[in-house]
């Protein structure tokens, strides 16, 4: 062959070997813009005292009504408003609604945000603030990891009326009004205060804004412009426009409760609230162990087009809209079995959804399964830009529970819908979801005043894949040991932005662990320490055992002092001290470490070995003479903590602990240091000597971590200087090491809690999210007499 054909050749195996690999990238483009969607985290605020979504679980099986009387907390004028001497122009046809608790009420302190300023910012940027803290911390992320990250923001809305209608705002305060009441900054908020880079996006399409953002949040998952995204909605009703008069020319009239799909069905029934769900592409979520509640399968967005006005329902467009649906989920119709409705409370409207549901779902499903359907806005009214997540957190703790709820208040269907057909029937009792061969899934259902539309598929969360192959027998031994709750000591972290948040965190982590006997001490504390924010103020609570740990957590709970219980604060510049003191350690000194830490362990043996000493079992029963001993346990405590993340600013000795300041500091190597420690005698100046020149330090660190002895740190701590040393005479030296640990971290000290829990099998577990100590902030009042026709 000539050289120009094997040039010929050799181009084009290139050309193929191109050709596949374009081959394999569309491939996984494909495949990547068709993977499900994990939801991974879910918080919310709704009517009837719900703050969570196992609250909102609990209104729906205990089939209560979430309706109440209008708010008395908001500045409304109640008697003009329905009172018998009310102008007709203004006069409300109810006096209920679904109202939140507590929408006046917000904490600053987690978010960095003055209480002037949040005095002025509309409460949904505040609820949502809240709730994005709450569903990064079920997802067993820290809120702060997140800074930095391409997470997106999607939210869903309805308007803002709070800042039109605020009263008495200082001049100081007149700059926040701007970012405080725009309708761009519901999402940008988020983003602002977490440090979030993704894309970001404020939208109103009415009622279906919160699937719509839903959608629009999974498609930049699925298209690589996020690597996670919060999505969601929120009506907060801080004026009562939404009552005044005939409903604000809805199309619908105002009643007093969403009678869905049923008979007697008079109307909207207003209400507010907010839900976020946390998103991220299965795969991604199955390889960072992130929960996966359930799956988004597929959804669609689609618009009404000509119609008889802007509320007015168009059946062909929503049966499109549905096929569109399953065609991105890759479904059958009959695979899908139940659907969430939007269900407001229209005869007409919910007749035509009805139909439409009826026509798309009711393909080839059996005769005797019909279509479930119900509506959560029987339960809470309509949430308007929160309520199609409502739906969506409804129907994920169904798919968990295996159960689909009542729909209210619909004691005899709408007579204008054909349920004898027998293709869909309304949820007039609850009824047992029964497990089959595949997944459960389900459609919910968004539509927007205006005409915007949306449909989303869910799928129950597919099984977890198979767990990681054991480790090989040596691989194994290295690995166990390397922690403290695996050597028998477990740390529980606490934390708040001032001393009450942490009284309060305590007390509701008590609560949770007294109906949850069977969590395990090292499992709540990895929880507690990987995937809540380490704030300023900071408890860490010692204990051997379960009954040691919750003893000192009463005790934090109770604002009592405890031996148990470590507490400090972390000041903005933070620098550990760390002290090598040079005075003889007691015979026998270091073996408990030697054998429960294989960082100590390795450490101590390779000083053995440059000293030309025993290693191994050898050094562990010698554990050397003299000075030689208290060098190498000096070396070896401080990998030891080393191995836990602790990084110290500056490191200090006196006596043997000078050569070992010398060798840790990085300016001497181990043999240097060995030689010097050999080579000449050392100072013999005195524990308090040593004091007084560590006090100089003050002004270079936070904290002192004495590694050998004890009686400079005691000496310290009696001045009211934050030390504490690693051993200590007559105790156990894995809890000193420990407790030690624990002292470091709670005045302000980075730990690496992956590595203290290591070798303890410790797993995240569901734990309670952050005590947020609220107070109210409310500025506005609404003047009936600026209405039009009320003067």
């Amino acid at each position: 062959m000539t050289v120009a054909n094997d040039k010929i050749v050799e181009a084009l195996r290139a050309s193929l070997r191109e050709a596949e690999r374009l081959r394999k990238e569309n491939d996984r483009l494909r495949a990547a813009a068709r993977e499900p969607v994990a939801i991974i985290g879910m918080a919310c605020r709704y009517p009837g005292g719900v703050e969570s979504p196992d609250d909102l679980w609990t209104l729906l099986t205990e089939e209560r009504d979430a309706i109440s009387a209008f708010p008395r907390d908001r500045g409304w004028d109640l008697d003009g408003l329905c009172g018998p001497d009310a102008h007709p122009a203004v006069r409300s046809a109810v006096a209920e609604g679904g109202f939140l608790g507590g929408a006046a009420e917000f904490d600053p302190g987690p978010f960095g945000i003055s209480p002037d300023e949040a005095s002025v910012m509309d409460p949904q940027q505040r609820l949502l603030l809240e709730l994005a803290w709450e569903v990064f911390e079920r997802a067993g992320i820290d809120p702060r990891s997140a800074g930095g990250r391409r997470y997106g923001v999607f939210v869903g809305t309805t308007g803002q009326d709070y800042t039109p209608h605020l009263k008495d705002v200082p001049d100081e305060l007149l700059g926040h009004l701007a970012s405080g009441g725009s309708s761009a900054v519901l999402s940008g908020r988020i983003a602002s205060v977490f440090g979030l880079e993704g894309p970001t996006a404020t939208l109103d399409t009415a009622c279906s804004g919160s699937l719509v953002a839903l959608h629009l949040a999974c498609r930049a998952l699925r298209g690589g412009e996020c690597s996670m995204a919060l999505a969601g909605g929120v009506t907060v009703m801080s004026s009562p426009d939404a009552f005044i008069g005939s409903g604000r020319g809805i199309g619908l009239p105002v009643a007093a409760r969403c009678r869905s799909f049923a008979d007697g069905a008079d109307g909207i029934a207003f209400a507010e609230g907010a839900g976020v769900v946390l998103l991220e592409r299965l795969s991604a979520a199955r390889a960072h162990g992130h929960p996966v509640l359930a799956v988004v399968r597929g959804s669609a967005i689609g618009q009404e087009g000509a119609t008889n006005g802007a509320s007015a329902s168009n059946g062909p467009a929503q049966r499109r809209l549905i096929r569109q649906a399953l065609a991105d989920s890759e479904l059958e119709p009959h695979e899908v079995d139940a659907v969430e409705g939007q269900g407001t409370g229209g005869l007409l409207s919910d007749a035509v959804e009805a139909r439409a549901l009826a026509s798309v779902y009711g393909e080839g499903r059996p005769a005797d399964r019909p279509l479930p359907l119900g509506s959560v806005k029987s339960n809470l009214g309509h949430t308007q830009g929160a309520s199609g997540v409502a739906g969506v957190i409804k129907m994920v703790q169904a798919m968990r529970h295996g159960v689909l709820p009542r729909t209210l208040h619909t004691e005899v269907p709408s007579p204008h819908i054909s349920w004898e057909e027998g293709r869909i029937r309304l949820l007039t009792e609850a009824t047992p979801w029964p497990a089959t061969d595949r997944p459960r899934r389900a459609g919910v259902s968004a539509f927007g005043f205006g005409g915007t539309d949306a449909h989303v598929i869910l799928e129950q969360a597919p099984p977890p894949d198979d767990p990681p192959p054991p480790l090989p027998e040596a691989e194994a031994e290295a690995e166990a040991g390397r922690g403290t709750a695996a050597a028998g000591v477990v740390l529980w972290p606490v934390y708040g932005c001032d001393p009450d948040a942490l009284r309060g965190q305590a007390t509701r982590l008590l609560a949770h662990l007294d109906r949850r006997p069977e969590l395990r001490p090292a499992d709540v504390g990895l929880s507690l320490a990987t995937s809540r924010a380490a704030l300023t103020h900071r408890a860490v609570i010692v204990g051997e055992s379960r009954q040691e740990l919750l003893d000192g957590l009463r005790a934090l709970a109770g604002g009592r002092g405890s031996p148990r219980v470590v507490q400090g604060s972390a000041g903005r510049r933070h620098r550990l001290v760390v002290l090598l003191t040079g005075h003889a350690l007691a015979p026998g000194t270091g073996k408990q470490l030697y054998d429960a830490f294989p960082a100590f362990a390795d450490a101590f043996d390779a000083v053995c070995a440059e000293l030309d000493a025993p290693v191994g079992a050898e050094a562990r029963d010698a554990m050397l003479t003299g000075p030689a001993r208290d060098f190498a346990i000096q070396v070896a405590l401080f990998r030891l903590v080393e191995s836990w993340g602790v990084r110290p600013g500056v490191v200090r000795g006196h006596g043997v602990g000078g050569p070992a300041a010398d060798h840790l500091g990085g300016r001497l190597t181990l043999p240097e240091a060995c030689a010097a420690l050999t080579g000449s005698p050392h100072p013999a100046d005195t524990p308090r000597d040593f004091a007084a020149a560590a006090r100089t330090l003050a002004r270079e660190g936070t904290a002192y971590l004495e590694l050998g002895g004890h009686e400079v740190a005691e000496l310290l701590d009696g001045e009211g200087l934050p030390a504490v040393a690693a051993l200590r005479p007559g105790a156990w030296e894995v809890a000193a090491a420990a407790a030690a640990l624990a002292h470091v971290h709670a005045h302000g000290t980075a730990v690496d809690w992956q590595a203290v829990f290591a070798g303890a099998d410790a797993r995240r577990v569901d734990l309670p999210t952050y005590a947020f100590r609220r107070a109210r902030y409310w500025r506005a009042a609404f003047d009936l007499s600026r209405v039009n026709g009320a003067r």
